[in-house]
């Protein structure tokens, strides 16, 4: 099975040559990369987010196995959805699927299931892809949709990565894929997403998760990163670092109504 790109030509370019330059455009050329446990990176149209995933992706050592999660947007499929075999298509070339973590990760997580039907139509999963191609083209992507979490599933799911991650016994890169506050002032995102961020860098799941939901901050991808914070703090991260925020308004100059874009690396 190969799933198609739903949002090449949309989201980012769907020409091979363009899309592989204007990802590289992004990039911080010549920043030393480090090995991290995870990252949280955006998922908006590129001309919007491109640069803050752009400066996450080149400060990042990509080992081959890499977990993506996102948000479920359209609520189609199981509550932790997996794909396990075939390969995702981008406009870089396939990417294949380890069906071997996936395997692990249902054996331990009972909750975690094979689900094509959850990634069919999912953007917040594709548009890190070619951002991970862009530095290493031999990568095996475990992608994980998310939707319906609690806080006690999100750190379950946490502990469940953190288990197979320890034991299939090579580095695993997580990418936790989320957008910020959404259709807000400037001013009144920026303040809410540090809330959060401030919590993402305390290495702090439960901090997120309850920042989010008590204060009704428009965070789509509060559950991967809920889930990425508990897998790294199980796996010994000691360090989280912003690499980058900014707003929508940035790029279009409207500042009355903007989604917000945070980037972060976790080692």
């Amino acid at each position: 099975m190969v799933r198609k790109p739903a949002v090449a030509g949309r989201f980012y370019p769907g020409n091979r040559s363009r899309l592989e330059a204007e990802v590289r455009s992004y990039f911080d050329e010549g920043t030393p990369r480090v090995k991290s446990i995870g990252v949280v990176s955006p998922h908006a149209g590129y001309v919007y987010s491109g640069k803050v995933a752009g400066r996450v992706f080149s400060r990042v050592e990509v080992p081959r196995r890499v977990v993506v999660m996102g948000p479920n947007h359209r609520g189609v499929g199981g509550r932790i959805a997996l794909m396990s075999e075939g390969a995702w298509e981008t406009p870089l070339g396939d990417v294949s699927l380890d069906g071997e973590l996936a395997a692990k990760l249902t054996t331990v997580l009972d909750i975690a299931t094979e689900d094509s039907r959850a990634h069919t139509l999912e953007h917040s999963l594709e548009v890190q892809l070619p951002f991970l191609q862009a530095v290493r083209t031999d990568i095996l992507l475990l992608p994980i949709a998310l939707g319906g979490l609690n806080l006690e599933l999100c750190l379950a799911l946490g502990d469940a990565l953190a288990e197979v991650i320890d034991d299939v016994g090579e580095d695993v890169l997580m990418v936790a894929s989320s957008d910020m506050t959404h259709y807000e002032p400037d001013k009144d995102a920026r303040a809410k997403d540090r809330e959060v961020i401030d919590q993402m860098l305390a290495l702090d799941p439960e901090g997120v998760f309850r920042t989010v939901k008590e204060k009704g901050i428009t965070m789509c991808g509060v559950i991967p990163v809920t889930a990425m914070l508990r897998a790294a703090q199980t796996l010994g991260a000691a360090h989280a670092e912003l690499v980058d925020y900014m707003t929508s308004g940035d790029t279009s100059g409207d500042y009355s109504s903007v989604v917000g874009y945070a980037g972060l690396i976790v080692r």
